[in-house]
């Protein structure tokens, strides 16, 4: 009952009988149950000065803007299904190489979330789209290493992941993570894919609640190339992928930075690290960074700002 409720009741009562044959009886009708709908969504944009995913960049070390969406139903207290789509603007390749990118990656994903307690996980598959990538091959004289065919791809490079990520709240300030990654053809090359990652986030304490501290160490696990990747009746159809008998290699990767939230929004300044030498990030993407040179930067340490919102339903009551 609330508080004017009350003071109705309160105030007939002590009108006395005085009022009986004035007033209706009757009593107070029942407040109506507050109905919530399972129903809930995610969406969000952001640009940043580097697209990096798992240490490689995905724009050419140039910026690049992502936009996502998220459909939730929260079955449970406890339990939330969802599906959702994101795009991020791409240049997979430099001046220097002369075949063209697809400007965007569409990504569709979908899982269940879960949480007991202090526990909670994520479990999911992603799809990681390229439309428009170009294929097959072409021929510029400058690549005399590979007889001067070369190509963005033989395949498009769409592919998929399974994942699984478990956290842990320590307490309210601290949480730790794992990002468990599975892939039977890492960018349609044919080469299985295993990604293993440790997480950890702190919240500072009192008026800087608004900043956190995260950071994130993990090992990519690479296989071999289709045939296709490495050679055709002989000859060259793509730089090279992988070693001499198309594996792919294996690498360490890691990112810590800092992240002030006003709202919905997020600035987040981060550090991006592998130990890929230029001579292997060359082996894993393909892509030269001087004509002839079988050298990459894609894979070089970078520091990369974002600034992005994210807002839920609750956000906008």
């Amino acid at each position: 009952m609330n508080k004017l409720s009350l003071a109705a009741v309160v105030l007939a009562a002590s009108a006395g009988t005085a009022f009986a044959g004035d007033l209706p009886s009757a009593k107070a009708a029942p407040a109506a149950p507050v109905v919530v709908s399972p129903w809930d969504f995610d969406i969000g944009a952001g640009l940043t000065s580097d697209y990096i995913f798992r240490g490689i960049t995905q724009s050419n070390h140039q910026p690049s803007v992502a936009a996502h969406g998220e459909l939730r139903y929260n079955w449970t207290a406890d339990y939330q299904f969802y599906v959702g789509v994101s795009g991020e603007s791409i240049k997979f390749t430099n001046n220097i190489f002369p075949v063209g990118s697809p400007a965007m990656e569409l990504d569709g994903f979908g899982g269940v979330r879960g949480t007991h307690g202090a526990f909670s996980f994520d479990l999911g598959a992603i799809g990681y789209g390229y439309p428009d990538s170009p294929e097959g091959t072409r021929i510029d004289p400058r690549y005399t290493s590979t007889g001067g065919v070369i190509g963005l791809a033989p395949r498009n490079p769409t592919f998929f992941e399974i994942y699984f990520k478990p956290s842990y709240a320590v307490n309210d300030a601290l949480s730790l993570g794992l990002n468990v990654f599975y892939t039977p053809s890492y960018l349609n090359t044919g080469a299985d894919g295993e990604y293993l990652s440790g997480t950890v986030k702190y919240t500072l304490p009192g008026q800087l609640s608004a900043f956190a501290l995260s950071g994130e160490f993990g090992h990519q696990w690479l296989g071999k190339v289709d045939a296709v990747y490495v050679t055709n009746n002989g000859n060259p159809t793509y730089q090279y992928l992988g070693d001499a008998n198309g594996k792919l290699p294996d690498y360490n990767y890691w990112n810590a930075g800092v992240a002030y939230t006003w709202k919905f929004l997020t600035l987040d300044l981060r550090y991006y690290g592998t130990d890929l030498s230029r001579t292997a990030a060359y082996q894993l993407v393909g892509i030269p960074t001087t004509v002839n040179g079988n050298k990459s930067n894609y894979a070089d340490d970078r520091f990369v700002a974002t600034l992005s919102f994210d807002l839920t339903s609750k956000d906008l009551k």
